[in-house]
C-alpha cells in the first residue's frame, strides 16, 4: 500500500494505542511483520510538549521507516503547529486522531468527540495538511453514536482536504469497544473513496484478517488489541494471506526470547522505576491463558526491580518449555486484572 512517497511492505498496520504503542512495541511489531506502526497520540497542547511522557512519545530513534506520529487536539492552529514540530523531530507521516473514545480525550473535544462538529473536522484537516510537506492520514470512527453515523461524509471531506489515507474503526464513539465491529460501514466508505482505506476493529486472527480485507475491499488492515502480548500475529496473518495456510503456535523458547528482549527495551526506554511498572501489563498479555499464569502474575506484580522481574519471567517460561515445546492456552483470565 502507498502512503504519499512511502510504499509499505505489506497491508498490516499497528493501531495507535495510548500506553501501548511506544517505541519498543512499535519496533517489535515491525520486526514481527507489520508494515507500519502508528505512535501513541501526542497532544497538541504546547503546555505539555516538554513533559517526560510527551518527550518519550516523540522519540523515534532507530525506528524503521516510515515513522508515523499521531497528534490529538481540537484547535486547528495548535494541531498545525504540532504537526510541524513533529515533522521537525522526525515524523514522516502525521496521523490525526479523531478515533479515540476515551473520556479524558473526548472531554476536551478531541479524538472521536470531533465527529460531532464536521465543520471543525474540516478546519483541522485543512490546517494540518497545509502545515506540513509530509503525508497526513486520519484515524476515525463510524460516527459519534449509532444514531449519528457520519463516516462517509467525514471520509469524503478528508479526501477533499488532501488526506493521504484513512483508517476507520468499525464502531461509533458511543460503542467504545463493545459489540462487534460494523464492517458494512467500512465497506460503504471504501466504495466512496479513491484514497487508501485501512480497516480496523476486531481483527484478531489470520482468518478474520482475510475476511475483512475481502468483505470491505480495504487496502490494508489495522491491528490493535490483538497484538498485545502477541506481536507475532503480524507474521501469522501475512503467512495466511500469502499461502492460505496457518502457522503453528510459536515455540515457547522463541516467545521467551522475544519477551525478554522486549523487557530489556522497555527498561532501557523508561528506566528502572517506570520500566518495571510499564512491563507488568506486557508480561500479563504475553502470559494470559498459559498454565499457572494467574499465580505467576500475582507474584510478579509484587516485584519492584527490573532484575527480579526479568528473572521471574525467565524462570516461568523455562518451566513451561520443560513441559511443552509450543504455547498451550489452558486458563481463563476473566478475573485477572493486570497492573497498569
Amino acid at each position: 500500500m502507498q502512503i504519499g512517497p512511502y510504499t509499505l511492505k505489506n497491508r498490516l498496520v499497528v493501531a495507535p494505542m495510548a500506553g501501548v504503542t511506544d517505541r519498543p512495541f512499535r519496533m517489535l511489531c515491525k520486526r514481527m511483520g507489520a508494515g507500519m506502526a502508528v505512535s501513541e497520540m501526542i497532544t497538541s497542547n504546547k503546555a505539555l510538549w516538554h513533559t517526560a511522557k510527551t518527550l518519550r512519545r516523540a522519540n523515534h530513534e532507530g525506528e524503521v521507516e516510515p515513522v508515523s506520529v499521531q497528534i490529538a487536539g481540537s484547535d486547528p492552529e495548535q494541531m498545525a503547529e504540532a504537526a510541524r514540530i513533529n515533522v521537525d523531530q522526525g515524523a514522516q507521516i502525521i496521523d490525526i486522531n479523531m478515533g479515540c473514545p476515551a473520556k479524558k480525550v473526548c472531554n476536551v473535544a478531541a479524538g472521536s468527540a470531533l465527529l460531532r462538529d464536521e465543520a471543525l473536522v474540516g478546519r483541522i484537516l485543512e490546517a494540518v495538511v497545509k502545515a506540513v510537506d509530509v503525508p497526513v492520514t486520519l484515524k476515525t470512527r463510524t460516527g459519534w453514536s449509532p444514531e449519528h453515523r457520519n463516516a462517509i461524509r467525514v471520509a469524503k471531506m478528508a479526501e477533499q482536504c488532501g488526506i493521504a489515507a484513512l483508517a476507520l474503526h468499525g464502531r461509533t464513539r458511543e460503542d467504545m469497544y463493545r459489540g462487534a465491529a460494523e464492517y458494512d460501514t467500512i465497506r460503504a466508505v471504501k466504495a466512496e473513496l479513491s484514497i487508501p482505506l485501512i480497516a480496523n476493529g476486531d481483527i484478531d486472527s489470520p482468518e478474520k484478517a482475510r475476511h475483512v480485507l475481502d468483505y470491505t475491499g480495504a487496502d490494508a488492515i489495522m491491528i490493535g488489541r490483538a497484538a498485545q502480548g502477541r506481536p507475532w500475529i503480524f507474521r501469522e496473518i501475512q503467512h495466511y494471506l500469502d499461502t492460505g495456510t496457518t502457522l503453528g503456535a510459536p515455540r515457547i523458547d522463541e516467545i521467551s526470547s522475544v519477551l525478554l528482549e522486549h523487557l530489556d527495551e522497555l527498561y532501557a526506554f523508561y528506566g528502572e522505576y517506570s520500566g518495571c511498572r510499564v512491563a507488568r501489563k506486557h508480561i500479563a498479555w504475553y502470559t494470559r491463558g498459559l498454565k499457572g499464569s494467574n499465580a505467576f502474575r500475582q507474584s510478579m506484580y509484587q516485584l519492584e526491580t527490573t532484575t527480579g522481574q526479568k528473572a521471574a519471567v525467565a524462570l516461568y517460561l523455562d518451566r513451561l518449555a520443560g513441559e511443552s515445546e509450543r504455547l498451550e492456552y489452558v486458563e481463563a483470565d476473566e478475573n485477572d486484572n493486570h497492573a497498569e
